[in-house]
């Protein structure tokens, strides 16, 4: 019974989502012609750590805070439906911090050399500021995500470092083309948790966690959502063009596919209560995108 709340949770299924960064990484710097699979693998491990983390975390400040309540439209927290308890979600995350810690030191170590102190230092400091954000997003009286700066750190954290950060571990250097995609990775990634507030919307109102979505209202928060999708499709296809060398490198639009009609349904819906099954599909057509990318610009041709 345990095993199941703990696997609840950890919310597996935001876990697609947050390795989408690394797999864009790996692609770009495979591309460029590094590729490692060690790092690789410890990067995706990391990566999965601090989700979890993160998503235990989200759980317990959520729970505490009072968040997530009756007036909540997707599903129930471990938390909030009594399968764990404080006490219990509190070592989890303790488990958590120390697994994260481990695999952040394992893939710096096996990234640079001991000649590179001062990269070592460095990215060792990002993780553990990786790990800090992935607590206060809701934990603590200045939990960032009630104060309307989730996206912010969606977008630094899954885009940005996720992508940059990663190809920079294989490459030891950095792209300035590279920022396109990243931004794509960083802007999907907060088109789910902005879908997330949206669904949330009337609940989050009510326990005062003030979410861009709060601040700026259901009909703006789909303005939002629109632009954030479409900048990110632009930001890729720059990016395809400049780096054209045949029509495989188009492979990844296929996961666009989805997220246009995505973005029809959006057009027309008027309850919040109608947003949790997109989140499902922005989600895994994130991935998928970046499953793609990797083929479309490592096709061998």
């Amino acid at each position: 019974m345990k095993l199941k709340a703990w696997v609840n949770a950890a919310r597996l299924r935001t876990l697609p989502l947050s390795i989408s960064g690394i797999i864009v990484g790996y692609a770009l710097a495979s591309f460029y012609g590094f590729a490692n699979i060690t790092i690789f693998v410890l990067a995706l491990l990391t990566t999965v750590a601090l989700q979890v983390t993160s998503n235990f975390a989200n759980d317990y400040g959520d729970g505490v805070k009072g968040t997530d309540n009756e007036d909540r439209i997707g599903p129930k927290r471990a938390l909030q439906s009594g399968i764990l308890s404080r006490k219990e979600l509190k070592k989890g995350i303790i488990v958590a911090i120390v697994i994260s810690l481990f695999l952040i030191i394992a893939l710096v170590l096996s990234a640079f050399t001991t000649d590179s102190l001062i990269y070592i230092g460095i990215f060792f400091l990002l993780g553990v500021f990786a790990v800090w954000a992935s607590i206060k997003y809701t934990v603590g009286k200045s939990a960032y995500g009630y104060r309307g700066l989730g996206d912010v750190f969606v977008f630094i954290f899954f885009g940005l470092v996720s992508v940059l950060g990663s190809m920079f571990l294989l490459t030891k250097s950095l792209y300035i083309i590279t920022i396109l995609p990243a931004v794509t990775i960083g802007l999907l990634s907060v088109a789910v948790l902005n879908l997330n507030n949206l669904r949330d919307i009337v609940s989050d109102k009510n326990s005062g966690k003030n979410t861009i979505v709060v601040k700026m209202g259901f009909l703006n928060g789909k303005r939002y959502h629109y632009s954030i999708l479409i900048t990110s499709f632009i930001c890729v296809l720059y990016f395809t063009v400049y780096n054209y060398t045949n029509f495989l490198n188009f492979l990844w639009i296929l996961a666009y596919i989805p997220i246009a009609k995505h973005f029809i349904k959006v057009l027309k819906m008027k309850d919040s209560s109608t947003m949790d099954p997109e989140l499902k599909i922005v989600a895994l057509s994130s991935f998928l995108f970046a499953i793609l990318f990797y083929f479309s610009f490592n096709n061998f041709l």
